[in-house]
């Protein structure tokens, strides 16, 4: 099953996500299909918090791809700031 999850980045106490569609069954930070999007959880000033290709995540959830709850969160986020 493909899901749309988040693989870990960055440095120690500085995390980095990178959003993600992947096999479920590979590792956290494993391979994975296509890269969707970022997410910087400790962004300052004029960087770059979120940024999320959503019409390829859309592709995704037409082929039948899971998003997790964290990702589902970010995803809303991304829509209402777009609209």
């Amino acid at each position: 099953m493909v899901k749309i999850r988040l693989a870990r980045g960055g440095a120690k106490k500085r995390p980095f996500y990178h959003i993600v569609a992947t096999d479920s069954r590979h590792k956290r930070d494993g391979r994975y299909i296509e890269r969707l999007g970022f997410f910087n959880p400790v962004a300052r000033g004029q960087e770059e918090r979120l940024r999320v290709e959503l019409a390829r995540v859309d592709h995704w959830i037409g082929e039948g791809a899971q998003m997790t709850d964290r990702v589902d969160v970010l995803v809303g986020e991304a829509r209402k700031a777009a609209a």
